[in-house]
């Protein structure tokens, strides 16, 4: 049986939604790169009875070891330790050396400070420094220390912040009390497929007919996701189970293989950025409000091929900052395949770049007719010497979700029509 984890995220600002959990996510990659089993992730208040039954909840289940984040500071609220200490029957300790260790790091701290009772803050910072009895202590990186308790399950405690949690993490994982823990875990793999053009339950039905027609298919665990208009497809599975998934892909390919754009968990965004070495490229966008330039400023290195963008949505914008004729719109509309070429050519000329992109649409809510309803998007993408690639599309979904597919759509039209010059 592999080694097997839970995790315990405390806190109520994310119990409540406050604050997203970072921590949970983050940790199941590293316990996956280990070769470790994730069983769990719960989360809870700042409340010891309800911490405590979290704990019990994940050593019922069986696990080997449990991480908590969170509930580490010098506050009432903070009672982590506390509760780890009680659950693994050992004693509350001060611990000299890490108060003293503390209190270095708190002198530091208030060295800027002006008029503060320095010994009342090192007092309300001492409970950091109380330790189960037989714990290793995880030298802070901010003022919280973190605790590893040997025992069945062995049990870490880290704190919340995630530039603290993740540093003190890999000092936990070198510990005997971990090591120990993990000790026979499988080194799994996981792979990642992208496709992009295919409903969710196209790839279902592909999965339908791999689980027969491959065998020993159930040694592969496998998830799949629609997020920004792509599937992904995420598969996690142990060495010897490497032919089965060379078998999958090869099915994916036989069924999807236009819609298939990544392997090797690379995004689109990343092949783009590539693609992009060298070129200077225009944006010009009316429905998406900038958020495609805003998604290719993100991109390594966009300082040096993003040359600028238009963001135009009245029809005299689009005239006086894009050069597209008057009657081009009369006649076409605003929202057609027409006006979107003429925008790509008009940004391409602004900005004296090579490669240029336009989205023309209709997000809504109100705005549509029968022949344009909202969710009609046009797109064309244009690179200085070759015809224009354009498309227009319906898409499903409010505002939002139109303008988001609407910047993934054109990111995928992008790719193609750079990967098709090299």
């Amino acid at each position: 049986m592999s080694v097997r984890a839970g995790i315990v995220v405390t806190g109520t600002e994310v119990l409540t939604g406050r604050v997203a959990d970072l921590n949970g996510p983050w940790l199941a990659d590293r316990l996956l790169e280990l070769g470790v089993e994730l069983a769990h992730i719960t989360i809870c208040g700042d409340r010891p009875a309800d911490i405590e039954a979290q704990l019990r909840f994940l050593a019922d289940q069986g696990v080997d070891l449990i991480i908590t984040s969170g509930g580490l500071g010098p506050t009432a609220d903070d009672m982590t330790v506390e509760v780890v200490a009680r659950f693994c029957g050992r004693e509350l300790v001060l611990d000299q050396q890490l108060e003293a260790t503390i209190t270095a790091i708190l002198q530091r701290l208030m060295a800027r400070f002006t008029g503060v009772d320095f010994e009342a803050v090192r007092a309300a910072n001492r409970k950091q420094a109380l330790v189960p009895l037989g714990a290793q202590v995880i030298d802070p990186v901010g003022t919280a220390p973190g605790v590893v308790v040997p025992g069945k399950p062995t049990v870490v405690v880290l704190p919340g912040p995630p530039r603290e949690l993740q540093p003190m993490w890999h000092t936990a994982v070198a510990t005997d009390a971990v090591q120990t823990a993990i000790a026979g875990r499988t080194m799994y793999r996981q792979d990642t497929v992208r496709m992009f053009g295919l409903p969710e339950s196209g790839v279902a039905d592909t999965l339908r007919d791999a689980e027969k027609a491959i065998p020993g298919f159930d040694a592969l665990e496998i998830t799949t996701c629609l997020r920004r208009g792509e599937v992904e497809m995420v598969t996690r599975y142990e060495p010897q189970a490497a032919p089965m998934y060379a078998a999958l892909v090869e099915l994916l390919h036989e069924r999807h293989d236009r819609e298939i754009f990544s392997e090797d968990g690379s995004r689109v965004d990343d092949q783009v950025a590539r693609l992009l070495a060298g070129r200077r490229i225009a944006v010009a966008e009316s429905c998406t409000a900038g958020l495609l330039a805003a998604r290719l400023t993100e991109l390594p290195g966009s300082s040096a091929y993003v040359a600028g963008g238009v963001v135009a949505y009245a029809n005299e914008a689009k005239t006086q900052l894009l050069g597209v004729a008057a009657e081009l719109i009369d006649t076409h509309g605003a929202v057609s395949e027409p006006v979107a070429e003429a925008m790509a050519r008009g940004v391409l000329g602004r900005f004296d770049a090579n490669t240029a992109i336009a989205i023309t649409g209709i997000a809504g809510p109100g705005g549509g007719t029968d022949d344009k309803p909202v969710g009609t998007v046009c797109f064309s993408v244009l690179l200085a010497g070759a015809a224009p690639v354009t498309h227009t599309l319906r898409l499903p979904g409010n505002r939002n979700d139109i303008r988001e597919r609407s910047t993934t759509v054109a990111m995928h039209l992008l790719r193609r029509a750079l990967m098709e010059t090299t």
